[in-house]
């Protein structure tokens, strides 16, 4: 949804003024609300990418284990 905001100079005015015209349109709009919420938003991850995250972790975990038992790395506390 694209809100356009559009400010014409008057002749008789500074550009300070254009701007801070502007600006109140802008916040009058509601744009900037809506872009700070957008900003670090993250796209959801599609199922296969899911699953191959998954079964990597899985297979990480069981060679971490391995290691462990073996005794060539130590097991982290928490």
């Amino acid at each position: 949804m694209a809100t356009n905001v559009e400010v014409t100079k008057n002749e008789s005015e500074n550009s300070m003024s254009v701007l801070r015209r502007f600006t109140k349109r802008v916040q009058g709009a509601g744009i900037l609300p809506r872009v700070r919420s957008l900003r670090y938003k993250t796209r959801n991850l599609s199922p296969n990418t899911r699953k191959k995250r998954a079964i990597k972790k899985i297979t990480r975990r069981k060679e971490v284990d391995l290691l462990i038992k073996l005794g060539k790395m130590t097991e982290k506390t928490r």
